[in-house]
């Protein structure tokens, strides 16, 4: 009876020292999920990833913009409503990215997206002038080349259910691939190769993301999930310092001057006049600011190996979902064409990257769809600080999840929010929403540098594909089942039908 009593002792101690802490005390003041002894809310999470995210919907519902996760000695705020999230998006004091973002450190080591403090500063100030306009403007020749391979492709496949997922993401993978590194990946072995690490890794950091028993780096790299991982990062990594050292080689053989090659608008008006393509690879800005003594070679495989990530995955999701909508909607399909046959008229002109700024109406469709389907779902944050939240106050080293999904469904924000409407991006409609009631490319200081990388890349591909195809349905909103991921992913594949127009815009 005694050993018994001691037990009983023991464990009580144990929870209150877990649990009546002074950390755990101030989070467990907000409303949250359901306590267990001892272990707080570790039992409320363990799902397979499609119910994981169906309960964050549902604890979404029943909470009103925030709720907190506590179990020792992690704790969680989660917030979904735009005031709390401009304290934190717009305070350089919460700009560093919590542990979930470790998952991606082998990978990306201190790239763009996981660097924090003067290193980030550094970083950003360094790769800013790449998505310039005049910039872009280079870019757009190689998105438009692989936008018209995507059409080549999918001419043959004709009036049969096409799964968007696999095709959105090759068109991505190669786009990206030629405007970060200036290499073009083919079907050779070395370029197989490096795409089917890029989807094998991706994959494997979804598959340690829904198993709390492999976050620690230790369990993980013993695993066979840890071993693949490797084996794929050898693969990248080797790929990545391949091409820097060739395209570094070209450059000195050609005598190619790097400040020429990032010139001047009317400079590369001239060349358009006489007919040159001219491409730029974010690659040579990396290059130059090497040769300035900005960034060293290790730096240089960070930042392009971070573009590779978050430019083709996150956008291959978003053309996914709009083209989907758009499938489902066909009297938006058929206003967008309206607008298209105003932009081109009866000729077959290929889209100049100035035709993308008259496309008004797509711009909103595109912008709905992304409010619909933010290609990341939620943002994470580590609060080092304490700070205030909707009148509750968060202790420091709490991790703040901000859910981009539950925002953008806010009945108070967006009427009928499951309805896909593109008026709700008309300019007044916009100007009486708050600042950060749409985020789907983050907001503050620490916002998505590649959102106009993105959305040029979404316009071209979008507006080439209804000026040849009409999309018909097969998947539907109702059909799609979300699972728990870094980018929204859904756990079946989507189906859009592909209709050859009978006059091509």
């Amino acid at each position: 009876m005694i050993y018994l009593l001691l037990v009983v002792a023991f464990l009580i101690g144990v929870h209150f020292l877990f649990n009546y802490n002074e950390k755990a005390v101030l989070l467990r003041k907000i409303p949250g999920l359901k306590d267990s002894f001892i272990i707080g809310n570790a039992l409320e999470i363990l799902y397979p990833p499609v119910k994981l995210f169906e309960l964050g919907r549902k604890i979404a519902n029943e909470h009103n913009g925030i709720y907190r996760f506590w179990s020792f000695p992690y704790g969680a705020i989660n917030i979904y409503n735009p005031e709390d999230i401009e304290v934190i998006l717009s305070n350089m004091e919460y700009h560093q990215k919590s542990l979930i973002y470790n998952f991606l450190k082998p990978w990306l080591q201190d790239g763009l997206l996981l660097s924090y403090g003067e290193k980030w500063q550094n970083r950003r100030k360094i790769l800013t002038p790449a998505f310039h306009f005049n910039i872009l403007r280079r870019y757009y020749v190689s998105l438009q080349e692989n936008t018209n391979r995507l059409v080549e492709t999918l001419n043959k496949t004709l009036d049969t259910e096409i799964d968007l997922i696999p095709v959105m993401s090759e068109c991505t993978l190669k786009s990206i691939c030629e405007s970060a590194m200036g290499t073009r990946l083919s079907d050779e072995s070395n370029d197989k190769q490096y795409k089917n690490a890029i989807y094998e890794l991706g994959h494997l950091i979804v598959q340690r993301f829904v198993r709390v028993y492999l976050f620690a780096d230790f369990f993980f790299n013993l695993s066979p999930l840890g071993k693949k991982q490797k084996k794929s990062l050898s693969v990248i990594h080797n790929f990545t310092r391949k091409v820097i050292k060739d395209r570094k080689k070209l450059i000195i053989d050609n005598g190619i001057s790097l400040v020429n090659e990032m010139g001047e608008k009317d400079d590369y008006e001239s060349e358009i006049m006489y007919g040159k393509k001219k491409k730029t690879a974010m690659l040579d800005l990396l290059i130059l600011a090497e040769q300035e003594g900005l960034i060293d070679n290790a730096g240089i495989k960070e930042e392009v190996d971070t573009f590779m990530f978050e430019g083709h995955d996150t956008t291959a999701s978003g053309l996914t979902y709009c083209l989907m909508l758009l499938a489902n909607y066909p009297e938006i399909q058929d206003n967008i064409i309206m607008e298209l046959k105003e932009i081109f008229g009866d000729t077959k002109r290929a889209t100049r990257i100035e035709d993308l700024n008259a496309m008004r109406y797509l711009d909103r469709c595109i912008k709905e769809s992304l409010r619909l389907y933010p290609p990341v779902p939620f943002i994470s944050r580590q609060i080092n600080e304490e700070v205030q939240l909707s009148n509750y106050t968060v202790p420091a080293g709490t991790v703040c999840n901000i859910y981009i999904y539950d925002l953008h469904r806010r009945e108070n924000l967006f009427p009928n929010p499951s309805v896909f409407d593109p008026d709700r991006f008309l300019p007044g409609n916009v100007a009486k929403r708050h600042c950060y009631a749409y985020i789907p490319f983050s907001a503050g200081p620490r916002n998505c540098i590649g959102q106009k990388f993105a959305m040029m890349q979404m316009k071209l591909v979008v507006s080439t594909l209804l000026r040849n195809f009409k999309l018909l349905p097969v998947t539907s909103c109702s059909d799609l089942k979300f699972q728990a991921d870094i980018v929204l992913r859904n756990s079946e594949p989507v189906y859009v039908k592909f209709e050859k127009r009978e006059s091509v815009i």
